[in-house]
């Protein structure tokens, strides 16, 4: 049975294919975001197109070393109200961001592109889900903020860490706001690879 290679630098995307108990190996690939974040204002539009980069990219280097895989790719952003909110370059722009989201409904929309090395298809799929802050104090915000986990995270947070102990409400996928709609990852396998993910996990 062929390999899954996961093509991201994302700790908790990691964190969360290693806790589903899926045998994977990881490649990180050089692509530039900005770019694509220039050119594309459409959110959805955005993460399937930076998630397809990615999964191309890791495809080429696996197939230049003859290597036999299925490639995972994803890229995820939060919008609200139709404005991609990036991720924050400081302790100044994470506490602008969290102070923007505390108490409003926002979305994390996440793209997801699954290809084999020896395959041609490539196979593009998006999730969202919609979280809820509590109405956080400018001390409160700033006390999460010391413990930089907004560090390298869509919206300057991570539920797969302290900031569950502020979020209010989630709409959709709770692996979602990980970083990855598992139950995509299920059904994508499943129809249009004829693969039981359960069959890839550890035993």
């Amino acid at each position: 049975m062929k390999k899954i290679v996961l093509a991201s630098k994302s700790n908790d995307r990691r964190e969360l294919f290693k806790q589903s108990g899926l045998n994977f190996e990881v490649l990180i690939t050089n692509v530039s975001e900005e770019k694509y974040k220039e050119n594309i204002l459409d959110p959805v539009l955005l993460v399937k197109e930076l998630a397809k980069a990615k999964a191309n990219s890791a495809k080429k280097e696996l197939i230049m070393k003859k290597s036999k895989a299925i490639i995972i790719a994803a890229d995820t952003i939060v919008e609200l109200n139709g404005e991609i909110i990036g991720k924050a370059k400081n302790k100044k722009e994470a506490f602008n961001i969290l102070k923007r989201l505390r108490g409003r409904p926002h979305n994390l929309i996440t793209g997801i592109a699954v290809t084999e090395t020896d395959d041609p298809r490539m196979i593009i799929d998006h999730d969202k889900t919609t979280v809820e802050f509590l109405m956080l104090t400018d001390e409160e915000l700033y006390a999460y903020i010391s413990t930089n986990e907004w560090k390298g995270r869509a919206g300057a947070y991570s539920i797969f860490d302290r900031a569950g102990l502020f979020i209010n409400k989630i709409i959709g996928s709770s692996s979602n706001v990980v970083g990855f709609p598992m139950h995509k990852l299920f059904e994508i396998f499943k129809n249009e690879f004829n693969i039981n993910l359960f069959q890839m996990m550890k035993s």
